[in-house]
């Protein structure tokens, strides 16, 4: 998996009634754009992420 700064981080749910989530990339601590992630979901919440195989990264919109 790689990823930059302003990448979005999606998170699928693997259980029926959990919703998806979805967070932006603020800092990429692994090298070469590799995990962990510091993310910032849609509800607020930060924390860092070591995505498993539920998760794709969306790069982010060109400008």
């Amino acid at each position: 998996m790689h990823a930059t700064v302003g990448d979005r981080l999606h998170v699928h749910s693997r259980t029926v009634g959990i919703e998806e989530r979805l967070g932006e990339i603020l800092e990429v601590r692994g090298s070469d754009g590799a995990p962990p992630y510091l993310v910032r979901f849609s509800d607020g919440h930060e924390g860092l992420v070591f995505p498993g195989p539920d998760c794709i990264v969306e790069p982010r919109a060109a400008d």
